[in-house]
């Protein structure tokens, strides 16, 4: 026994010594792209990386071009910055490159979901079914009578909804899209006030694994936040296990379709639990922060509210809320909202930031619009970060730091959909929700939530900052790449319900 301290500590460095080595070995090959492995040995430059993706990956940018490979904690991670050359990738017409691969061990480690083989074409297929026309719908009605019960109470309206109230934007656009979501897709019983009890404690814990989110993704947790995220984890898949769902009424289609499927292939109950786990994180972990930017741009850009809302009166009429009454938008108005659209898009554009991955199988060679041609390695991964090579290109979109609510309008009141780049059109000039494999199946669902609480709140309710003058506030760091990203700290602002008139 006394000799397993010493044999366990030579193995430890044989193998720490072989992946160092591996990464010291590595040198560039012709017709590679350039290569910078970092300073430290297989760390590489994770810790700069992972401290500002963003500002990273500006420097790396200006030092090497638009297409470079960087070692990030033993693996080699080739960013792609030019927009004309995204297309090879995401069509991937030779199967050489697999998104699927790398998802299924982030959902794993994150959720503690193993995905099965059907998965991805499952859930693409559940959502094309239930998530689009008449579903979707449906849904939508779902979510405007949550976000009536969530914001004004079982009885209809708060007693003060008509005086001034005072919270941080940030807490309660994401608290309340979080608990309309929530009650939306995965059911209610027949006490309103005890769901809504349930489903505000939920949102706490939710937010508890959303902050230790960015680090746990790269492994950065200290012991006490490992034992946190794993009661957190261990929470989430008894409270969204399907023993419980079986007591509840008003679970989505969507979500019912994929537990049939897994019920199926013979899936277990606890791994099912884990899938909901995952589903609930995909489908409330990027709409409260989306719409907290945007109602944050509406109340610092006047005119930009002043459109809205006179679009909002012209489809909605000059709707006034009795009291005791819930919401009651006509769902059908929201495919009538073109400005709504535009300030949802441009909202997406200065505050989504996913990053977009792909695993190399087998050597491959990289096209690009110049003509030039680079080799990929067998191994490595291909990565996008469309914030940074579109979003925030001035030359695709002028003054790109900017909020311009009809930025994606055309003068006649239309979408705009065409935009150039060195004079030639190009068809991603945004990709918030990601593109081919990977785009997000849920994204329809996604905006008519959003728009739908951004409409209910600039049209029921008067809005304004409790310090007008106090500025947007930067984006936190940690949350580069990771969906849509989130403020440094929250603002606050008032809000009350309009008068009958």
């Amino acid at each position: 026994m006394v000799l397993w301290g010493p044999v366990l500590g030579a193995l430890l460095v044989a193998v720490v010594g072989y992946l160092c080595l591996r990464g010291l070995l590595r040198q560039r090959r012709p017709q590679e792209p350039p290569l910078d492995k970092g300073s430290v040995p297989w760390l590489g430059h994770a810790m700069a990386f992972r401290k500002n993706m963003l500002e990273f990956l500006k420097h790396m940018r200006a030092k090497h071009g638009d297409v470079f490979t960087v070692q990030l904690g033993g693996q080699y991670f080739t960013f792609l910055m030019d927009p004309l050359s995204f297309g090879p990738i995401l069509r991937d017409v030779k199967r050489k490159l697999d998104f699927v691969e790398y998802a299924e061990k982030l959902v794993l480690k994150v959720f503690g979901y193993e995905s099965g083989p059907g998965d991805h074409r499952m859930i693409h297929s559940a959502s094309t079914k239930h998530l689009m026309g008449d579903g979707l719908e449906d849904l939508n009605k779902t979510m405007r009578d949550c976000l009536s019960l969530v914001i004004l109470g079982p009885t209809g309206q708060r007693p003060d909804a008509r005086s001034w109230q005072e919270d941080g934007l940030f807490h309660f656009c994401y608290n309340a899209l979080f608990q309309a979501g929530y009650l939306s897709l995965f059911g209610y019983t027949k006490d309103p006030e005890q769901d809504l009890l349930q489903a505000e404690e939920l949102f706490v814990q939710f937010r508890k694994f959303d902050r230790l989110f960015p680090r746990f993704v790269y492994s950065l947790l200290g012991p006490r936040e490992w034992l946190e995220v794993g009661r957190l984890q261990r929470l989430f898949h008894q409270t969204l296990s399907v023993k419980h769902s079986l007591e509840k009424d008003g679970i989505s289609s969507w979500i019912a379709y994929m537990l049939q499927f897994l019920r199926e292939q013979g899936v277990a109950p606890a791994m099912q639990d884990k899938f909901n786990f995952m589903m609930l994180w995909a489908s409330q972990g990027n709409t409260g922060p989306t719409s907290f930017w945007a109602l944050l741009f509406l109340l610092k850009h006047p005119a930009a509210m002043q459109a809205l809302r006179a679009e909002a009166a012209q489809v909605l009429g000059e709707a006034r809320l009795q009291a005791g009454r819930p919401f009651d938008l006509e769902v059908g108005a929201l495919q009538h909202t073109p400005v709504l659209d535009s300030v949802m898009e441009e909202t997406l554009r200065l505050r989504a930031a996913p990053t977009l991955l792909r695993v190399v199988n087998g050597d491959h060679t990289l096209q690009m619009a110049s003509g030039e041609e680079y080799q990929l390695r067998g191994g490595d991964i291909v990565a996008l970060f469309p914030y940074l090579s579109v979003h925030m290109d001035p030359d695709i979109h002028p003054q790109p730091t900017a909020f311009k609510y009809d930025r994606f309008l055309n003068p006649d009141g239309s979408r705009k959909v065409d935009f150039y780049k060195a004079g030639k059109k190009i068809h991603h000039y945004t990709m918030p929700w990601g593109s081919g494999v990977s785009m997000c199946p849920g994204r329809f669902l996604a905006l008519s939530e959003m728009k739908l609480f951004v409409l209910l709140m600039i049209t029921h309710f008067d809005l304004e900052l409790v310090d007008p003058n106090t500025p947007v506030p930067p984006v936190d760091p940690q949350r580069w790449g990771f969906g849509t990203t989130q403020p440094s700290h929250d603002v606050r602002f008032r809000y009350r319900l309009r008068s009958p008139e």
